[in-house]
């Protein structure tokens, strides 16, 4: 898969050092660079781009201010001298951040991370693999294979996998969650749980057992899944 960028910076050697990773990068084709984001402001709604390299600290408008007048199809890589602003790149909903000095082995991962993303949402939700969520500032992928169920916390969810001992934290609301899982494999049982079908290895007085883990099935659930025992019982 190819995709279209753009690169903002200030910085003349950055934005240099980033065109030149771009040219030697062979699904990437370069549309256009800018050293202030007020320059992007006014050309870039005609160029639109998958993928946009943001630095962060900018006069007069800055990257996490410009980042929310991008078109929403564009994923966005920020770049950075302080790690700080990670947390900030988090809450913009970036697909990544480089920090300063920005190796070429550190863009090459977020150009293909943004790949990774922009493959995923070609394929219909009832085909695909994995999923991103967005944990630790990062978007981190999760093959669909592992999870055994997801709980939902308020602004947040926990994702249990079989390889991990702790759960992923994501900041989603629970439908969200929902939405990205393909319903063939996944089905709600309660308002705070999602359960992945083939793993639910045991049952106990209404509640599935995962590990240590009882999970409730709540009323307004108990028809579907009642419908879903009865077809492998």
């Amino acid at each position: 898969m190819n995709l279209t960028c753009a690169i903002v910076d200030d910085e003349p050697l950055a934005l240099d050092l980033l065109e030149s990773y771009v040219n030697k990068t062979p699904f990437l084709t370069l549309k256009g660079k800018y050293s202030s984001a007020v320059q992007a402001m006014k050309e870039l709604p005609d160029k639109q781009v998958d993928l946009l390299f943001l630095d962060i600290q900018m006069p007069e408008l800055n990257g996490l201010e410009f980042s929310k007048m991008v078109d929403t199809h564009t994923r966005i890589v920020f770049s950075t001298a302080f790690e700080q602003y990670a947390i900030d790149g988090y809450k913009v909903n970036a697909l990544d951040y480089l920090l300063k000095p920005i190796s070429y082995v550190d863009f090459l991962q977020a150009a293909n991370k943004a790949v990774q993303w922009f493959e995923l949402l070609q394929q219909p939700k009832e085909k695909i693999e994995s999923i991103f969520v967005k944990s630790d500032y990062k978007l981190v992928q999760i093959e669909l294979k592992k999870i055994l169920y997801v709980e939902g916390l308020k602004d947040y969810v926990k994702i249990y996998t079989e390889d991990t001992a702790r759960p992923i934290l994501s900041l989603m609301s629970m439908k969200s969650m929902e939405e990205l899982l393909p319903t063939s494999r996944f089905m709600r049982v309660h308002r705070s749980y999602i359960v992945q079908k083939e793993k639910i290895r045991v049952i106990d007085r209404g509640r599935i057992v995962f590990d240590k883990t009882y999970i409730p099935v709540s009323d307004s659930y108990k028809q579907v899944f009642q419908t879903f025992l009865d077809k492998r019982s």
